[in-house]
């Protein structure tokens, strides 16, 4: 059986966009369910917008993501990735190739000629639309000296097609091509040469990208059929688009797979989001990295372009962040703590304890760290509009009587805190509403929180009574 090689190929012009994120993530689920193999190649080539800040922004967000990718021009396996620019010589080949087969040639047409025809075009139907190289150099046998430029000579008639795994048959009329430039003057190659030469040179066996891309394919096809090479599969994903219809950019929405990082999102929950944002198995919404492995197809996959909902990513993340260990969340948390001037450890018992408790309620971990806050923070920040409903006159007494109730209790968990209190309620002849509201200020700054005991329980002892003493 052959193996299954797949590859994702950006161009390192600045971030790591979303839907070239989902890209990744189809190809990298397809190479894992099948053992297959994932290349990572950045397509470097236009130099003039290339940079290495984009090349290192592309290579940190697969590693935050944690897709994987096997193989790159180093001594060992995925040790990549492979750049375009280091590939030079490879596409010469290629291309001294292609122009022997009769395929492609040298076109020395300048800047002017190329003007002078596309006014002629103009002159003869009205308009620029529909211009296509004329093909002055295809027959020329003369070699002058100069600067040229190598063209792929493409068919005048017949169709070329292929069978789409998202998109079914899809076929092109040649006459709707033209004889496309290849390689400039300067031996940098274009895109369709570029990536059909590497496609054929790394044993691409699936060739997945966005539906932007469907316009290259017969061009690459025919590079393909002039070297005798066997076609690859191909799938092409539809964009991602806004919740209006329009293109997805910043204004509607974080598109940077490194602002979700920063925002606290986890990386199986941006994953999990990502896959159902243009395929389904069923009505399942929640998915493990695993699960995504395992149930991963290209026929569910949809062919018309997918809405970003944030709503929906929320949901998803939440529930991600849900599955985590006590551990685990604490671990997450602490970079975000630590951005809130808060140094405590992963395995301090406190955050052990506390993060189950605000868990529930949390979506991002820059939403449990908040929350986490005035556990650790001396005093809590206060809020005062709690503060001036809650923390009055007639309530403070009572907080000092609370304290009085809890001191002794051993050991300090909440059921023994819990059953203290009610006993005192009892006698007093009060109700647990009088005084748990302005006891959760004091002990928190804030009008919610978990449950009372779980939190005096979280605080200890000493600043469970240091801070009721101190409102009171």
């Amino acid at each position: 059986m052959t193996e299954v090689r797949v590859r994702f190929a950006p161009s390192p012009t600045g971030y790591l966009h979303i839907g070239g994120a989902r890209t990744a993530l189809y190809n990298w689920l397809w190479a894992r369910q099948t053992s297959g193999k994932l290349i990572l190649r950045i397509e470097d080539t236009d130099r003039e917008r290339s940079t290495q800040a984009s090349v290192q922004a592309i290579v940190d967000s697969m590693t935050w993501l944690g897709m994987d990718w096997d193989e790159g021009p180093g001594k060992d396996a995925g040790t990549g990735p492979y750049f375009q620019t280091e590939r030079l010589a490879i596409y010469q080949t290629y291309v001294d190739k292609l122009i022997a087969a009769g395929a492609a040639y040298r076109c020395y047409c300048t800047k002017e000629d190329l003007d002078r025809a596309r006014t002629e075009h103009k002159a003869r139907t009205g308009s620029e639309q529909g211009f296509r190289y004329p093909g002055t150099c295809r027959q020329r046998t003369d070699a002058p000296a100069g600067k040229h430029v190598i063209r792929l000579k493409a068919p005048a008639t017949g169709s070329t097609h292929w069978h789409d795994l998202i998109k079914g048959r899809i076929e092109i009329g040649n006459d709707t091509l033209q004889d496309s430039v290849l390689m400039r003057s300067d031996g940098i190659p274009l895109y369709n040469l570029g990536a059909a030469v590497d496609d054929i040179s790394m044993g691409i066996t699936l060739v997945a990208r966005g539906d932007d891309h469907v316009i290259n394919t017969p061009q690459q096809i025919l590079i393909y059929q002039a070297l005798g090479v066997a076609l690859p599969q191909f799938a092409h994903m539809p964009m991602i688009l806004a919740p209006t219809g329009e293109k997805l950019s910043k204004r509607h929405a974080a598109v940077s797979v490194m602002d979700y990082r920063d925002q606290g999102f986890l990386p199986d929950g941006v994953l999990n989001y990502l896959a159902r944002l243009g395929w389904s198995h069923g009505d399942q919404e929640i998915f493990t990295r695993t699960e995504l492995v395992e149930k991963f197809d290209w026929e569910h996959c949809g062919d018309t372009s997918a809405r970003y909902d944030l709503k929906k990513f929320q949901h998803v993340q939440a529930s991600h962040l849900r599955m985590l260990s006590a551990a685990e969340l604490a671990k997450q948390v602490v970079p975000f703590l630590d951005k809130r001037g808060l140094t405590v450890a992963a395995d301090d018992p406190r955050l052990l304890t506390a993060a189950p408790l605000v868990q529930p309620r949390a979506t991002t971990f820059i939403d449990a760290a908040d929350a986490l806050d005035y556990f650790f923070r001396e005093p809590p920040v206060m809020d005062e509009k709690a503060k001036t409903k809650f923390l009055t006159a007639d309530r403070l007494a009572q907080l000092g009587v609370l304290a009085s109730v809890v001191e002794g209790v051993s050991p300090f968990s909440r059921e023994p805190l819990e059953a203290a209190v009610k006993s005192w309620l009892e006698r007093d002849h009060l109700e647990l509403k009088d005084v748990a509201q302005p006891a959760r200020v004091a002990l928190t700054g804030r009008s919610a929180s978990p449950g009372l005991f779980e939190v005096m329980e979280v605080l200890g002892r000493a600043t469970t009574l240091a801070r009721l003493r101190l409102q009171a």
